[in-house]
């Protein structure tokens, strides 16, 4: 009996390491499955990403371009618009250079010096007239930028929702 016993007892630890070994290689391929899919979905999320950014991207570019565009052709009409005539009737004061300079460079302008009515040396109408078709063009590409940032970001929260 006590053979029969020990016989048994072999066979059970015989079947009980058997289904320990099978449940451990099943967990082992149930994990590698999930980290096979774990990175299909990161691989996937890293594609769609690519291809919003690349989206946004161009959608920026082309209207950056456009703006740039349409900044040379408005510096190219400036004379047309304010001729040779208009520079000579209009003098452009001291204090006006001072305050469009100190805008521009968002600085205060600091304490008064001189007559600012004096006529600015050097500087017309139409050089004005640049300066403030310059400074448009460059807001509305900056404009045009956030408005790509801000596409990108929807982009990526909507990718995140999913």
């Amino acid at each position: 009996m006590s053979r029969a016993l020990a016989l048994l007892l072999v066979l059970v630890a015989l079947v009980g390491g058997f289904v320990l070994i099978e449940n451990g290689r099943r967990h082992n391929a149930e994990e590698r499955a999930s980290i096979a899919e774990d990175a299909q979905r990161e691989a996937e999320a890293a594609r769609d990403l690519a291809l919003a950014s690349e989206r946004v991207v161009v959608r920026y570019v082309d209207r950056v371009q456009v703006v740039r565009a349409n900044a040379q052709i408005i510096t190219k009409e400036i004379p047309i618009y304010v001729t040779p005539t208009a520079d000579a009737a209009c003098t452009v004061p001291v204090g006006f250079v001072r305050l469009h300079d100190a805008a521009a460079a968002n600085e205060p302008t600091g304490p008064s010096t001189g007559n600012p009515d004096a006529p600015a040396a050097g500087v017309a109408l139409s050089d004005v007239a640049g300066a403030v078709a310059d400074n448009y063009a460059t807001c509305h590409a900056n404009a045009e930028q956030v408005i790509g940032l801000q596409d990108y970001v929807r982009e990526l929260l909507r990718l995140r929702n999913q």
